[in-house]
């Protein structure tokens, strides 16, 4: 496969022609009572025509056909894919999954739309407020087949295998520790080459922003030009026996033919686009004196709430770096948090929990949960030597943070059979070092 080429930049106004037909795009219109080739203009909004210019999200899309060539819409099986957050009881504890585990092609054929399985979430679809956690488990391409997803906007996390995304923008090969980010409504179809996992964070109603840098200044964390939105390319393909379009509608998958591919649009300008950036290109910030800076400082991206400085989802990932802090416990400190916090390992070995916490699997620290390292990272991390060290090199870790409770589905707790049941014993070997007759701790180093 020829290289992808990507246009460079986070929410630019941006502009792209298939150079198999060079002039595609009108100038000095949107819509032209004839467009150029003689193709039809197609507006993709993505937020309301009176949002304020710095939210207002929409894109030309100029295509051989319009989206609206297609049969009506009917209900299909969702598989393990709901929005049912009352199916079983609530859970506080903490809870670990093993990796899961892939189905095997030789036994059955499964693509990314059949591989969705709903783990975690919370709020509600018809009111635009909430999100939901999937897992994807498939192991063969969507033949004739696209997706787009009417609810909420897709942030998607390779953890096994390549995805190469046909998108109505253009194409994105998606690798581990890249991660891609489909936005509400954005047709898209994906090719895989073996058997692929990974992890999905979808949110209702709100776009996917870098957050705010404060007195960081002008540049850190995810800088804007390391992310990668397509350029456009097209197919004017025909499909015997129909092109099959899916949409995910109010929690529901509704399916419709069509008689061509959706991937037909010669050129498109506009800021509402997929994108996908590296997590090798984050800029790290850390502690260089004493104590920890709050995970917060390794957010990639938010959805943000109606209320300042809260998010309905953070993307926040842990990368390799170096450990400095002086007369610090250095691994992440024991929390109680009024947020949800979702892990992931991408791959590696998260340092708070060398074992058990496994590349594609997963674990989920409920509000208020307590959490925090095993038994074995305290210990070895007390008695130390604090000498500068490299942290977390050859591993990505990251976590999906909500300020939302969030509800565990039946196939999270019980049908992936990945449940791991002994995940509270390895806090259970932690004993008391209290010295009420001595002030002072006995210091490493």
């Amino acid at each position: 496969m020829a290289e992808l080429k990507y246009i460079s930049g986070f929410g630019n106004e941006c502009a792209s022609e298939d150079p198999r037909c060079p002039g595609s795009l009108p100038e000095g219109q949107n819509n032209p009572q004839v467009c150029p080739y003689n193709l039809y203009a197609e507006q993709l909004s993505g937020s309301a025509f009176t949002c304020p210019r710095s939210t207002n999200k929409r894109s030309w899309l100029y295509r051989i056909l319009p989206s609206v060539s297609h049969k009506p819409f009917e209900s299909i099986d969702e598989g393990h894919v709901t929005h049912n957050w009352d199916e079983v009881d609530p859970d506080p504890n903490q809870l670990r999954w093993k990796p899961f585990e892939i189905p095997k092609a030789s036994q059955k054929k499964v693509d990314f739309v059949s591989g969705l399985h709903t783990l975690c979430g919370a709020g509600d679809i018809k009111s635009n407020n909430g999100l939901a956690i999937h897992i994807f488990l498939c192991n063969t391409s969507m033949e004739n087949r696209c997706f787009y997803n009417s609810d909420g906007d897709f942030l998607i996390v390779p953890q096994k295998g390549n995805l190469l995304i046909y998108t109505e923008f253009g194409k994105m090969l998606v690798q581990p520790n890249e991660i891609c980010v489909i936005q509400r409504g954005m047709r898209f179809s994906i090719d895989v080459f073996e058997e692929t996992r990974g992890y999905l964070l979808e949110v209702y109603g709100v776009h996917f922003e870098l957050p705010d840098l404060g007195p960081i200044g002008a540049n850190g964390l995810a800088n804007p030009r390391d992310f990668l939105i397509p350029v456009a390319w097209y197919e004017d393909r025909q499909v015997p026996g129909g092109y099959t379009v899916i949409n995910k509608y109010q929690g529901k998958l509704f399916a419709a033919k069509q008689d061509v591919s959706p991937f037909n649009v010669v050129a498109w300008h506009g800021n509402y686009t997929p994108y996908k950036y590296n997590l090798k290109n984050f800029m790290v910030i850390n502690s260089v004196a004493f104590d920890h800076a709050d995970p917060s400082i390794f957010t990639v991206l938010t959805a943000k709430s109606v209320r300042p400085g809260v998010a309905i989802a953070d993307f926040v990932i842990f990368p390799p770096r170096w450990g400095v802090a002086d007369k610090t416990f250095r691994p992440p400190y024991y929390h109680r948090n009024c947020m949800s916090e979702f892990m992931g390992l991408i791959r590696g070995h998260y340092e708070a929990k060398q074992g058990g916490f496994l590349p594609g699997g997963g674990s989920l620290h409920s509000t208020m949960t307590p959490h925090g390292p095993d038994a074995d990272c305290f210990e070895k991390a007390s008695k130390a030597k604090l000498a500068p060290e490299r942290i977390a090199d050859g591993t990505m870790a990251f976590m999906f943070e909500s300020s939302l409770s969030l509800a565990v589905t039946k196939w999270g707790l019980k049908a992936s059979r990945c449940l791991d049941e002994n995940y509270y014993k390895c806090w259970e070997p932690l004993k008391s070092h209290f010295t009420p007759s001595s002030r002072n701790p006995t210091e490493p180093n």
